[in-house]
């Protein structure tokens, strides 16, 4: 289990400066505001990213850890570092969220244009990837607290395009659970849209056209999931379109198994790269739902050639591939700064890879890549020996390497063609 260690020692290291500040409530004292146009960490004081920094730090750690912590405490060494973590975790969703509280979280007020909406949203998110430790376990004053919070989301207006619908649908349903009534205004379009904006072959549009970047990673696939794992029940269109979004899924895991080299490296496309691992949240997620589709084989009526209709990776290869992605970038000299905090960068400390809206919190939505340690250590993500990924098998020469195939399990409407 030395690879397991390995996740929780990442996921530790992400965690402990957050959370020690946190509790101590002075995250806005310590923690460094790097952005691209500074090169350096910029004072709390300065306008602009300073105001939202924290809620994204700490809205992105959770999303990312909670499905592990929501594993509990136990008698093992893991058991117990996860106990005294998920406390922390508490106290500091009460410190960000207390309005008497210097660490109190922008979640609309003031400057920050629609970004605070990004990172409640993901916070909300983190609380049903943890329903137990991170939300019924909160004291009841801080669950009152956490949704007057979610509750300032909505003053940001509702965005008109792309994965930000998404943002304002997760405030809204963790809300409704919290007994709000639900804003449907706010809640439904990102499900309509999402469904017209379906391109093909397991793909989303961030809106009705495609991008070359890992937002169907990053956010849409997700989010889509678990919004309509919630609400699937309301109806049979709702059912079917779950149905498709985890096929979906399914398909894009399988591409972006095949996307990662033997070294870990991975394609470098488009937007919010310095998100890190982060870009493969897709294939993370689906391995901790334990989707990951299995190699369906058929053969000829008399057994003498046989056909992979869906070559897909054992949950070994996964481990494999996101194991050598992680070391890759958090491993890399100059990923994190004297005092434990992330610097801008993809391989190392490279602030000219990021966008205008990228600062110090913004990077710890790489920790989605650590979804799969939300599997219990027996389970077969963790317990199998051993297996080379797709890109080592094909590139390796082996001759049972079955070809990819597209995906045509969701059909396309007359909307998604226009």
């Amino acid at each position: 289990m030395a690879i397991r260690a390995e996740w929780v020692a990442w996921a530790t290291k992400l965690a402990e400066p957050i959370f020690d500040a946190l509790d101590k409530r002075e995250l806005k004292l310590r923690m460094p505001v790097e952005t691209r146009a500074t090169y350096a960490p910029v004072p709390v004081t300065a306008g602009g990213r300073s105001s939202f920094a924290h809620l994204e730090a700490l809205g992105r750690l959770l999303v990312g850890i909670a499905p592990w912590l929501e594993l509990g405490p136990d008698d093992t060494p893991e058991g117990q570092l996860r106990g005294r973590l998920v406390e922390a975790a508490r106290r500091a969703i009460d410190a960000a969220t207390d309005p008497s509280s210097p660490d109190k979280m922008n979640f609309g007020e003031g400057k920050g244009g629609d970004q605070p909406l990004v990172d409640a949203a993901f916070l909300a998110q983190a609380t049903f990837r943890a329903p137990r430790e991170l939300w019924e376990k909160l004291e009841p004053r801080v669950k009152v607290n956490l949704i007057a919070r979610l509750k300032e989301a909505r003053g940001i207006a509702f965005p008109r395009s792309g994965n930000h619908q998404l943002f304002a649908a997760f405030v809204e349903l963790a809300l409704a659970r919290a007994g709000e009534p639900r804003d449907d205004p706010r809640f439904l379009p990102a499900i309509e849209n999402f469904r017209k904006w379906y391109l093909g072959d397991a793909t989303y549009g961030d809106g009705p056209e495609y991008r070359w970047d890992y937002y169907n990673s990053y956010v849409i696939q997700p989010m889509l999931l678990g919004i309509l794992d919630e609400v699937a029940h309301e109806s049979e269109a709702l059912r079917q379109f779950q149905k498709e979004a985890h096929a979906a899924a399914r398909r894009y895991a399988v591409v972006q198994e095949r996307f990662i080299a033997p070294d870990g490296s991975f394609p470098v496309i488009g937007r919010s790269i310095t998100y890190r691992a982060g870009a493969l949240q897709t294939l993370a997620d689906v391995a901790l739902r334990r989707e990951l589709p299995e190699p369906v084989i058929t053969r000829t009526e008399d057994g003498s050639a046989i056909h992979s209709v869906l070559p897909a990776p054992p949950p070994a290869a996964v481990r494999t591939a996101l194991t050598r992605a992680l070391r890759r970038t958090l491993d890399a000299p100059g990923t994190f700064d004297e005092a434990g905090w992330l610097r801008i960068g993809l391989a190392g400390h490279q602030p000219l890879l990021a966008e205008t809206y990228i600062n110090t919190g913004s990077l710890y939505l790489c920790s989605v890549a650590l979804l799969p340690l939300g599997l219990p250590p027996d389970d077969p993500f963790w317990s199998d020996p051993y297996a080379p990924t797709t890109w080592e098998r094909t590139w390796g020469g082996e001759n049972d390497v079955w070809a990819d195939r597209a995906f045509y399990g969701l059909p396309k409407t007359e909307a998604s063609r226009r």
